[in-house]
């Protein structure tokens, strides 16, 4: 018989075993017919019992038997205590759900390779050193001549791949004004082919495509992009949009599974490198590198290759670099060239969110253990109770391992069980955790597959637990010695030790996560309530682009017109909005010195922008109409301190490297305000007219700038479809490209610390809720098994008072030691948390004493139906049970 047989008849077995019945009844009754007694025949036979067993021993896995008939038993167990069987799934698919979903996010974003050929030989091109400001930086970005020199350098070894920065540009497929916006990628024409991807239709970018600046006004669609906007239509081969001044005929679509080498963005449109301006300009770092790796090179070998090349061209570039401080230049030259693997892709969003959701993993991991813990200890009081049932087993044969099968079968069950009720949390929860970190002008887009490697993920986790919280039970029920247990000597002190073990490691974990909740609210909590020195409320920032570049002057007209709309108070101009993510760095020198070390930031302003920011003046004026760049500026208060030694600053003069080392002129003094960064300290700022004049004395062009407009009224975003229209009435050539309020980009400087802040919270709920359970099941064993200690107690008189303190002692012992043990943990963990935690010290009394108070409340709660029914035993009435 063959082993599918045999599989098949153990989940067939009624009908098996009729089979065999049918047949010794046909063998029998074949013997009667030839002329042999009944009888005889009966006794020739033998027992019918004892033959179908035989038989089945033959016809079925015996182990595959045993297993389907403890399944089965266990779910009669389950069944018959459904309140528990529930409590207990539920729990653990709280469990297992959060900690499929944050899996299925951190392996979106960091774990999963990309959908290219042999990802594993993929890397990507770091420098590695101090930034302008001075402190330790870790970049992708790389100039287009010092990248030539380097794909030259290693072609036999490797390919070297350009791939920009996935950037949300306005584009427009029709007239000028009707504008939309996509992420657009421009990479190496090699690109699709080294990665191996396929076109869905028409063509890809070769290298034909990549080798003048701006030849080939090309571009290829995502798979996804041509699905979203074109609904697959194949007509969408050859058309042509604009962005900027460049018209581009679209030539292909990509496959199905590319989307870029950014996880966190899908790239819409593909362009060739050579279609960036930034490719004749030595210092302008615009894109990533990418190394594909051929067959027999190794990652130290292309480093080794590329560093003396990678030194050189910092030094020829470092000769260029007029009025940087001299320290500033030998950081510079210090920079190293790293080679890190890439099959995963690289992005911003992993640079940002890598240790946040490390730290959700962590917060996961340990919710996990308390629910782990929280079952163990519910098959420990189980085990107890069918003791007498292990035992009996036992005494008629049973071995250890088949009474640990029967214990471990009902555990898989219920981590089955739990399994399936945390798949479907993460399903809905992963995309909703995405959502949370979603700036509406640069949304996050994961890709969340419920493939194989989620569902392997959920089998090795139900796995997982099966055997930690069910090994321990099972091996302990497996030990009972049958003539003790018959008695009903069962060993309940040794049992209670190990739930009291359990318990304290509950606590402490919950205490941990109490402890990193606190941490985290407190850090949004300061973050958001951080004075940013203007005032956000009722702020407006109509970014813009010309097309071509326009004069300020119209960019003052159409300011002029704003001014007239309903409910608009004040409107100003601005070169970005603060806190926008955009910034302008160089380095000044006072006094005919050298330039300081501070990296100050520059931002452009017309008059009247500190009035609609509510940006105070402390001394001198505001710009005035006549006012231009380079000539006057005005500084904040740690431009002063930093240059002035905190003295007034009005009417003394600097020189940038930014302005070809022309003589500025102080103006004004203002309060210090956020410039592109709430956790870091104030930075200088040096605020320039938004009028500019080149060397020949002629205003500057403006390619993009930003209307300031401070309105009237509680809902500032319905003024949005008119301020489109006006805009575009009142400045030919002006594009609006975004509207955000100022109070937009001030809450999406904590975005990261809100997702954490409340993600923590709900897992601190949940482990608070797990252990207070487990506690409370604890406590109520702990007093059935000394039910009868108890009642002697009270019959011979003892108060009160000492039997609550005898039925609830052992459980603030395991809290305070859990408590304990928490906090060690919780000193320990700060150091890899430090980077996500803002002005808060580990050390201070908030975050040590609110997770203990908060811990021996719940076990005060916890306690409270176990004194209460400790008070309530009837000695009487039990003696007569017993």
């Amino acid at each position: 018989m063959s082993i599918w047989s045999r599989v098949a008849n153990v989940f067939r077995l009624d009908r098996t075993s009729r089979e065999i019945d049918e047949e010794f009844a046909a063998h029998m009754q074949e013997a009667i017919d030839e002329g042999r007694d009944p009888e005889e025949v009966r006794k020739a036979f033998g027992s019918l019992l004892r033959q179908r067993e035989a038989s089945l021993d033959i016809r079925l896995l015996g182990w595959l038997d045993s297993l389907r008939s403890d399944v089965v038993f266990g779910w009669r167990l389950l069944w018959n205590a459904k309140a528990t069987s529930a409590v207990a799934i539920l729990s653990l698919g709280l469990a297992i759900g959060s900690s499929m979903s944050a899996f299925r996010i951190i392996d979106a974003l960091l774990l999963r390779p990309l959908p290219i050929r042999e990802p594993e030989r993929l890397y990507a091109l770091f420098r590695k050193g101090i930034g302008p400001d001075g402190r330790p930086r870790t970049t992708a970005s790389t100039e287009y001549p010092l990248y030539r020199q380097m794909r030259a350098a290693v072609e036999n070894q490797a390919d070297l791949i350009a791939i920009s920065y996935a950037a949300r540009r306005d584009l427009s497929y029709s007239s000028d004004e009707e504008t939309e916006k996509a992420y657009v990628q421009y990479v190496s024409g090699s690109m699709f082919d080294k990665f191996g991807v396929r076109p869905a239709l028409g063509r890809l970018l070769t290298g034909n495509d990549d080798l003048s600046p701006g030849a080939h006004p090309v571009a290829v669609l995502s798979y996804d992009y041509w699905a979203r906007r074109f609904g697959c239509d194949p007509n969408a081969n050859g058309r042509r949009f604009r962005i900027a001044a460049v018209e581009y005929e679209v030539i292909g679509v990509a496959g199905r599974a590319f989307t870029g080498t950014e996880p966190g963005t899908i790239t819409d449109i593909f362009l060739p490198t050579m279609m960036n301006e930034g490719v004749t300009q030595p210092n302008s770092s615009w894109f990533r590198t990418f190394v594909r790796l051929k067959p027999g090179a190794s990652a130290n070998q292309i480093r080794d290759a590329l560093s003396p090349i990678f030194q050189a061209y910092q030094e020829e570039l470092a000769k260029g670099f007029k009025g940087w401080p001299k320290d500033r230049l030998q950081q510079l030259l210090s920079n190293q060239l790293v080679i890190e693997p890439a099959a995963a892709g690289v992005s911003g969003l992993q640079e940002e969110y890598r240790v946040a959701l490390v730290a959700l993993g962590a917060l996961v991991t340990l919710i996990l253990m308390i629910a782990c813990a929280n079952l163990a200890n519910l098959m420990m009081a189980q085990a107890s109770a069918r003791a007498r049932e292990m035992a009996l087993r036992v005494a008629i044969g049973a071995g250890r391992w088949r009474l640990i099968q029967l214990v471990l079968a009902e555990s898989a069950l219920i981590a089955l069980s739990g399994a399936v009720l945390g798949g479907a949390l993460a399903w809905w929860s992963a995309p909703l955790v995405v959502s949370m970190i979603n700036p509406p002008d640069h949304p996050v887009r994961l890709v969340l597959p419920a493939d194989l490697r989620v569902l392997g993920f959920a089998a090795a986790l139900a796995a997982f637990v099966t055997i930690l919280f069910g090994l321990g039970p099972a091996v302990r029920a497996s030990a009972v010695k049958p003539a003790s247990a018959l008695k009903g000597g069962t060993g309940p002190r040794s049992r209670r030790r190990m739930m009291h073990v359990l318990i304290a490691a509950q606590v402490a974990f919950c205490f941990l996560v109490l402890f990193d909740t606190g941490l985290f609210t407190a850090t949004f909590d300061r973050l958001s309530n951080k004075p940013t020195g203007f005032a956000a409320d009722g702020v407006i920032n109509v970014i813009t682009g010309a097309r071509p570049p326009q004069s300020v002057l119209l960019w003052q007209q159409v300011a002029r017109q704003l001014r007239s709309l309903p409910r608009v108070e004040t409107v100003a101009l601005a070169s970005f909005p603060p806190l926008s993510g955009s910034m302008e760095g160089g380095f000044v020198a006072v006094n005919g010195g050298q330039p300081g070390g501070a990296l100050v930031r520059f931002l452009s302003v017309s008059p009247s922008w500190f009035g609609a920011m509510k940006i105070p003046i402390l001394g001198g004026r505001d710009f005035e109409e006549s006012d231009a760049s380079p000539g006057v500026a005005i500084v904040n208060q740690t431009f002063a301190n930093v240059y002035f030694n905190g003295e007034s600053p009005v009417g003394r003069s600097f020189e940038t490297n930014r302005d070809h080392g022309m003589r500025c002129r102080i103006v004004g003094l203002v309060l210090d305000s956020r410039y592109d960064d709430m956790r870091g300290p104030m930075a200088p700022v040096v605020y320039r007219p938004f009028r500019s004049v080149d060397a020949n004395g002629q205003f500057r062009t403006a390619r993009g700038a930003a209307f300031v407009l401070r309105v009237s009224g509680s809902n500032p975003l319905a003024l949005v479809p008119m301020l489109r229209r006006e805009i575009t009435r009142a400045g030919p050539g002006l594009l609006v490209s975004r509207i955000v309020p100022q109070t937009e980009l001030v809450e999406q400087q904590t975005i990261r610390e809100r997702l954490l802040a409340m993600l923590a919270s709900f897992f601190a709920v949940v482990a608070l809720l797990l252990a207070g359970i487990g506690l409370y099941g604890v406590l109520n064993y702990s007093l059935l098994q000394r039910r009868r200690e108890l009642g002697i107690r009270i019959a011979i008189g003892a108060p009160a008072r000492d039997i609550v303190r005898r039925a609830t002692v052992d459980g603030f012992a395991m809290v305070l030691a859990g408590a304990v043990t928490g906090l060690a943990l919780a000193l320990l963990s700060v150091r890899y948390i430090e980077s996500l935690v803002y002005e808060v010290k580990a050390t201070d009394p908030a975050p040590l004493i609110l997770p203990a108070l908060i811990l021996f409340t719940a076990a005060l709660l916890a306690s409270v139906p176990a004194a209460i029914g400790a008070v309530r035993i009837d000695p009487v009435e039990m003696l007569r049970a017993e």
